[in-house]
């Protein structure tokens, strides 16, 4: 059965797009009120709440449905996107089919769904890295034709730049075939694993990260969430190296990981005008 969109989805803007942030199973204290975490990710101008649903570790298939539920909920009366995501190990793939679409036709208390889904693509628990590419695709075929060609699915990648130095973690890993089934990509660019740090640094890893899926996807207008350092591991230059290369890059949206470890200073700067672009992405 396909997932019909809600009337007018397809004019609707993007879910992905401008500011984000994300919410992941294990900031606990971040669950105790959804309500107050999304009136302050309001008022720190978020646009979009990247909420995780589960993992291939959980005993269930959707961590919380009563709290999920509530941030839905209380997201879409404040007007917040609410995109969900899971993780797969791809060890059982009818497990994390199973559970991506719990995700996707989740219903709130109230009749609320999310606005879209997104599947974090980094386990390497399987392999060779063959398989776990075959099954990686294989599931995101299913989810697309489970879903119908005008929901939106987003991809959850690890950092190109990163996937390219360490050369025997995803070899040949399938920009292409992912390009067939999902709308969005969204790179984990975190430049913050790496120890680098200031304005010309991180925005050249960062931008490098969007050049290499444009290339790669043989889409040089595919739509990019940018997803930038660990917050609280970025330095006030690792944040304008950030905004000088969504300046530069101009993709869909960006975020930094994650809301729970966000420092007040930096929403500030995340809200400014940005500066206008002056550099090529590369």
């Amino acid at each position: 059965m396909l997932l019909v969109p809600a009337a007018g989805a397809s004019q609707q803007p993007s879910p992905y797009a401008g500011l984000g942030t994300w919410l992941d199973i294990y900031a606990r204290p971040y669950w105790v009120s959804p309500e107050r975490e999304v009136a302050a990710m309001a008022r720190d101008g978020v646009r979009t709440l990247y909420l995780q649903t589960g993992n291939y570790q959980e005993a269930d298939a959707l961590f919380r449905p009563r709290l999920l539920g509530r941030f839905v909920d209380t997201a879409h009366a404040d007007g917040l996107r609410v995109v969900a995501w899971y993780l797969p190990a791809f060890t059982s793939p009818r497990q994390d089919l199973r559970r991506a679409l719990a995700a996707i036709r989740f219903r709130s208390a109230h009749g609320e769904r999310f606005d879209s889904f997104s599947l974090d693509i980094e386990a390497s628990l399987v392999q060779p890295a063959s398989l776990r590419t075959e099954r990686l695709l294989r599931l995101s075929a299913e989810l697309r034709k489970a879903v119908g060609p005008r929901y939106r699915l987003g991809a959850i990648i690890p950092s190109p730049v990163g996937i390219r130095r360490h050369r025997k973690y995803w070899p040949g890993f399938p920009y292409r075939g992912l390009a067939r089934d999902y709308d969005v990509f969204l790179p984990m660019a975190y430049f913050t694993d790496r120890d680098i740090h200031g304005i010309g640094a991180s925005r050249a890893y960062l931008a490098a990260d969007v050049a290499i899926v444009r290339a790669r996807t043989g889409k040089p207008h595919v739509p990019i969430h940018l997803i930038g350092g660990i917050a609280n591991a970025m330095r006030p230059s690792d944040v304008a190296g950030f905004r000088r290369a969504v300046a530069d890059c101009r993709p869909l949206g960006y975020s930094l990981y994650a809301f729970s470890v966000t420092r007040p200073s930096t929403w500030p700067a995340l809200n400014a005008r940005l500066p206008r672009g002056a550099q090529s992405c590369s």
